[in-house]
């Protein structure tokens, strides 16, 4: 194993004006989202691409039932031997959900807890210092996970809230959404990249694998709508327009790879999610609940130019809860190889350019399902690259 050497994200202080909202609009090029240059001393060493093992395509989205972080990550090392993760123990409370996880990556801005949720403070207090400790409880308790099972996995993940999903899930001072701010936007994805360098560079220097970036971004659909309610209840947040969304995610996208990510997938498991500005946004993969997702024209359409095109699909197929029963292979793999006939392709597909998870984060399911749900994902790969006769 590498040796370990914590990381500091170093970046200058954000101004202020941004969470102020003096005189920023929708539509405007920003400077803040423009991301800086990484010190290549905090970069992994590039990898050659090689063919990936059946194995090496399965993986989990994050969430994990439970409060241990050693027990969970034994569990993902065990069962995703190929492709394991960093795990996510929501259960933990404050600091341990997606939105508190993100935000604990903040360089030079903290939140708070309020009655309502996260909220903008002057500084880190501690709630937030708790985020940024479980955090890096998870680090410790994959790295060493690895350890003890003597494992050298070429790629390990690591999840994190997108840019939109984090600016509507953070209120500002005066109680209002980040997101109803475009120039705290700007400065709250500003800061969110630099914090992204440096959890990828410390992940790769203490697993020695290449690391793979999932941006969770579940509440994108209603940002896009403008759907989100105000504080009061009686309007709604007005919408963010799409090339304002592309270019926020894209900021995140090339920070991952400006620090030596190997891949970035973005994951919106909402059965319309919008799968154009996804692609358009540079991340190397999409992540979708396939068992929901709505397969009407449009969708499929969308669904079939991003696989057509370097995109990979993460599809989600494995019940992220616990099922009446213990399902049969081929009925997890029913909506993955319907999707490769309805869309054209050969489903020798499934095996070289998909990943197979669960529908979504297991946070729910019980421990014996989500082991089960972890490992049975394995063998739906294994046997996308060997299909049995009877497919």
């Amino acid at each position: 194993m590498p040796t370990r050497r914590p990381v500091r994200p170093r970046c200058p202080s954000p101004p202020v004006t941004a969470l102020l909202g003096l005189g920023y609009t929708w539509g405007v090029s920003d400077p803040l989202l423009v991301v800086p240059e990484v010190d290549q001393a905090d970069t992994p060493a590039a990898v050659p691409d090689a063919p990936l093992a059946p194995e090496e395509r399965a993986t989990g989205l994050g969430s994990l039932p439970g409060t241990d972080q050693r027990e969970a990550a034994r569990t993902v090392v065990g069962e995703l031997p190929g492709f394991p993760h960093v795990p996510e123990l929501p259960a933990r409370g404050v600091g341990a959900d997606m939105v508190g996880r993100a935000a604990a990556l903040l360089v030079d801005l903290a939140v708070e807890v309020w009655p309502s949720g996260y909220r903008v403070t002057a500084r880190p207090g501690a709630q937030h210092r708790r985020g940024v400790e479980l955090l890096a409880r998870d680090v410790d308790a994959l790295d060493e996970a690895l350890g003890e099972a003597g494992a050298t996995p070429r790629r390990v993940k690591t999840q994190v809230a997108g840019p939109w999903t984090l600016a509507a899930g953070v209120e500002l001072r005066n109680g209002n959404r980040v997101l109803t701010d475009p120039g705290a936007v700007a400065e709250f994805t500003e800061s969110l990249a630099e914090g992204l360098r440096g959890h990828v560079a410390e992940l790769g220097r203490r697993t020695g694998a290449e690391v793979v970036v999932q941006l969770d971004e579940p509440t994108l659909p209603a940002v896009l709508a403008g759907s989100l309610p105000t504080p009061s209840g009686y309007g709604t947040v007005r919408a963010v327009p799409g090339a304002d969304a592309r270019a926020g995610l894209g900021t995140l996208v090339e920070a991952a790879r400006g620090a030596g990510a190997a891949g970035v997938v973005v994951h919106c498991c909402h059965p319309t999610p919008p799968l154009a500005l996804l692609g358009a946004s540079g991340a190397d993969a999409v992540a979708v609940d396939l068992t929901a997702l709505d397969r009407s024209g449009p969708v499929l359409d969308a669904l079939g130019e991003l696989w057509d095109a370097p995109t990979e699909l993460w599809l989600g197929v494995v019940p992220s809860t616990d099922p009446d029963g213990r399902p049969e292979l081929a009925d997890l793999a029913r909506p993955a190889l319907e999707l490769a006939d309805r869309l054209g392709f050969d489903r020798a597909r499934l095996a070289d350019r998909a990943v197979v998870t669960p529908a979504c984060g297991l946070a729910g399911a019980s421990p014996a399902w989500a082991r089960s749900a972890m490992a049975r994902s394995v063998e739906l790969a294994q046997a996308f690259a060997d299909p049995p006769s009877s497919w």
